[in-house]
């Protein structure tokens, strides 16, 4: 069967939010967040969803599968460790990310200031040109303040197929 040239990868993250611990988001520490993620890697939802979009694009799980929270030796992992694997995985099977997507819902602090650095810190792990990475903001309206989530999709074009 003839692989299509385009496939499309959706992810979702969310970690309940804890003091005492740092807030990463793409890879972009936000030192005037009050609290942070609390998981077993660095909690970086943003870098998460990504991953996820990129192994669901090609039906290749999730980052549980690769990275398991039971496992120590992932304990305070960075994200882009795991993004990178999901590239990996999605390059080996002959695809690449076009573009890259993702929603951050957190009540405060606000991040609108962060949201070149992230794209930027983003496009570098999944070596796309920033302006290929949208990052968007949302609050949660006051409805969940003790937790931060992201969404991400992932449009990915088969290897050597032109535009």
């Amino acid at each position: 069967m003839l692989e299509p040239q385009y496939r499309i990868g959706y992810g979702e993250d969310a970690h309940r939010l804890e003091a005492n611990r740092v807030l990463v988001l793409g890879g972009v520490p936000v030192p005037d967040a009050p609290r942070g993620a609390v998981a077993h890697s660095d909690g970086d939802v943003a870098l998460h969803a990504i991953a996820d979009a990129l192994l669901s694009g090609l039906a290749l799980g999730d980052i549980g599968q690769y990275f398991p929270d039971t496992d120590v030796t992932w304990r305070d992992l960075q994200s882009a460790v795991i993004v990178r694997r999901a590239l990996e995985l999605v390059l080996e099977r002959g695809y690449a990310p076009v573009n890259v997507a993702v929603v951050v819902t957190l009540d405060a602090p606000k991040l609108g200031p962060r949201r070149a650095a992230i794209a930027e810190a983003v496009a570098r792990v999944v070596g796309l040109p920033p302006s290929e990475v949208g990052v968007s903001f949302k609050t949660s309206e006051g409805l969940a303040p003790d937790h931060v989530q992201a969404r991400a999709s992932v449009l990915l074009r088969r290897s050597g197929d032109a535009d």
